[in-house]
């Protein structure tokens, strides 16, 4: 969780600049606060308040994520008000404020759920060693992202032809996306089986769901960087621009994980 809120932060900060560049004005604070709360939230909602083993009496916190997110609106529009005059960029200001939390701190604080109780009761426990862990779950998803990011790079350069949106990642291609989803698929389907009880077919589809994801949420960022006229979100990691740049695919990966980890396979 902690490892979570940090990211959650920084992110946050790189998505300000980025709004910055956009003509866009983000509260720092309210913000700040708002990412940070509903990751938290997230995390304690499926936190266990009551576990009897071996009689399935399981008690969560409720999930406040939705006051959370209300509150921000208050807010925002509250800040909007106190500016007090009309002006052309109220909407995309206040919009920008509220998207930030659904677009770092719910993925954030889901894939910290998943490495938590979440994780623990959605993978199985019914081989010789122990595998009913949390980490093993989140170990999966990183995997897949690895996967399908380096084989979208690899099938790219070798049989790579049409862009796949050369208005917003010129570099990307069909094949290359092709390759990203089929490997990602594969490497769901093979280390799949060691952490949940589900059958190929479920696996494959999860696979291909969390690699198009991925794809989706890596040209999302892209859009968002390239209209704003940056090239990274940050230069946090040298080589390798900002956060944002490292989680842009578990951004949109991270929630469709929770929802099958959460709901389908717990």
């Amino acid at each position: 969780m902690v490892l979570a809120l940090l990211a959650a932060v920084l992110a946050f900060s790189e998505y300000r600049t980025i709004a910055a560049a956009l003509g866009v004005t983000v509260p720092g604070v309210i913000g700040g606060i708002s990412v940070a709360l509903v990751c938290a939230v997230m995390w304690i909602a499926d936190s266990a308040s009551d576990y009897v083993p071996h009689q399935g009496d399981i008690v969560l916190f409720p999930n406040l994520v939705y006051l959370v997110l209300m509150a921000t609106l208050i807010v925002a529009g509250a800040l909007a008000i106190a500016r007090g005059r009309p002006a052309p960029s109220i909407l995309a200001d206040t919009a920008a404020t509220i998207f930030a939390p659904v677009y770092l701190g719910l993925p954030l604080g889901a894939l910290a759920a998943v490495r938590g109780d979440v994780g623990a009761w959605g993978a199985r426990s019914d081989i010789a060693w122990d595998v009913a862990d949390g980490r093993h779950v989140v170990l999966l998803l990183l995997l897949v992202i690895v996967v399908s990011d380096s084989a979208q790079y690899y099938c790219g350069r070798a049989f790579g032809r049409r862009p796949l949106s050369p208005s917003i990642s010129p570099k990307k291609t069909v094949e290359g996306a092709i390759g990203g989803v089929l490997f990602g698929t594969l490497a769901t389907v093979g280390a799949g089986r060691y952490v949940f009880a589900s059958s190929i077919s479920t696996l494959a589809l999860l696979g291909a769901a969390l690699s198009l994801l991925g794809i989706v949420g890596d040209l999302f960022e892209s859009l968002l960087k390239r209209s704003a006229g940056v090239k990274d979100s940050s230069a946090l990691i040298p080589g390798h621009g900002g956060l944002l740049d490292r989680l842009d695919s578990w951004l949109f990966a991270g929630p469709a994980y929770y929802l099958f980890v959460r709901y389908v396979q717990a």
